[in-house]
C-alpha cells in the first residue's frame, strides 16, 4: 500500500506525459512507421511523381490514426494474453497505466477521426479501405484467428496489407491491377516476417496459448514454409515491374532484396535441418525482412522519381 503525494506542479507534469506515453504506447507506434513507409512510396508510384503535399499529410495523418485506433483495439482484447508474454508484460494495459475502457475509447474516437480525416481530406475510398483494415485485424485476425488457427498471421497479414491500397485510392480515387500487386507482396512478406520473430518469442506464445506456427509445428517444418513464402514473394516482387510501368532501378533492387531474403531464409532452414537453428538465427531474418521492405518501397519511388528527372 503506497500514500500518495501531496499534488504538485511538478508531480502532475510527470504523471500527465507518463500517461501521454501510456497512450502512445497503445497504437504501436513503430507498426504504424513501417505502414507508413509502404504508403507514401505507393503515392509516388500511383502519382508518377510526387504528389501534392497536403494529400500526402493527410494520407499518412488518416492511415497513421486508423492504423493506431487497430493497434490499440488489439491491445484491450489481448490484454489476458499480454500478461502471460515477456516481450508484451510491459503494455500500458497489463502494467495498470490505464483502464480497458478508457483505452477502447481511445481506440474509438482514433477510428472516427481517421474516417473523418480521410473522407473529408482525401477521399470517400481511402477512409472506407482504411476502416476496412481496421475491422479485418480487429474482427478476423485478433477475435477470431489468432488464437485459434495456425493460418493466423497468414489470413490475418491481409489488414496490414490494406495501406498500400489507401495511399494508391487517395491519389487515383480508384483501384487497378497495380496496388493489387502491391497488396500481395505485403500480404506474402508478412508470414516470413512475422514466423522470424515467432521462433524468437516461440515460449511466450506458447505460455499464452496461442498457436503461432513455430509453436505447434517443428522448427524444420516453420522454416521450410518460410522459404515458399519468401520464394514467392520474390517472384510478385518482379511481378510489380511490368505490371506498374517500373523501371531498370526497381527490378534490380528487387532482384538484389530477393537474393539476400532468400539467403537468410535459405540458411535458417539449413541451420534448421541439422537441428542448430536459434532464435538469434531468426531474428536476422526478420531484422532482414524490415530492411528488405523498405528497401523495396524506397526503390519504387525513387525510380519514378529518377526516370522522370532523366525524360
Amino acid at each position: 500500500m503506497s500514500i500518495e503525494a501531496p499534488a504538485i506542479p511538478g508531480r502532475r507534469a510527470g504523471w500527465s506525459w507518463q500517461k501521454v506515453g501510456a497512450y502512445v504506447a497503445l497504437t504501436k507506434p513503430r507498426i504504424i512507421e513501417l505502414l507508413l513507409v509502404t504508403t507514401l512510396p505507393t503515392m509516388v508510384v500511383a502519382q508518377r511523381g510526387v504528389p501534392p503535399v497536403w494529400l500526402m499529410v493527410a494520407t499518412l495523418a488518416g492511415g497513421a490514426l486508423a492504423a493506431g485506433g487497430a493497434n490499440a483495439i488489439n491491445m484491450v482484447v489481448d490484454r489476458d494474453i499480454d500478461r502471460l508474454m515477456k516481450r508484451t508484460k510491459n503494455r500500458p494495459l497489463v502494467t495498470g497505466a490505464m483502464t480497458p475502457t478508457a483505452a477502447l475509447v481511445f481506440a474509438l474516437s482514433l477510428e472516427v477521426a481517421a474516417f473523418v480525416e480521410l473522407w473529408l481530406a482525401v477521399n470517400l475510398l481511402s477512409a472506407v479501405l482504411a476502416i476496412s483494415a481496421t475491422l479485418f485485424y480487429v474482427f478476423v485476425y485478433t477475435l477470431w484467428l489468432k488464437r485459434r488457427s495456425t493460418q493466423n498471421i497468414v489470413i490475418g497479414g491481409a489488414a496490414g496489407a490494406v495501406p498500400v491500397l489507401v495511399g494508391w485510392a487517395a491519389v487515383t480515387d480508384s483501384l487497378s491491377w497495380a496496388p493489387v500487386v502491391l497488396f500481395a507482396i505485403i500480404f506474402i512478406w508478412t508470414p516470413p516476417h512475422f514466423w522470424a520473430l515467432a521462433v524468437r518469442y516461440k515460449e511466450d506464445y506458447r505460455a499464452a496459448d496461442v498457436p503461432m506456427l513455430p509453436v505447434v509445428a517443428s522448427m524444420k517444418r516453420t522454416t521450410t514454409e518460410i522459404v515458399y513464402y519468401t520464394v514467392a514473394l520474390v517472384v510478385v516482387s518482379f511481378l510489380f515491374g511490368p505490371v506498374a510501368h517500373m523501371g531498370w532501378i526497381y527490378m534490380i533492387t528487387a532482384a538484389v532484396l530477393g537474393a539476400g531474403f532468400l539467403y537468410f531464409v535459405t540458411r535458417l532452414w539449413g541451420l534448421a535441418q541439422n537441428g542448430q537453428a536459434t532464435g538469434r538465427d531468426a531474428m536476422k531474418v526478420f531484422g532482414y525482412s524490415i530492411t528488405y521492405l523498405t528497401v523495396l518501397f524506397v526503390a519504387m519511388a525513387g525510380d519514378v522519381l529518377i526516370s522522370n528527372h532523366i525524360h
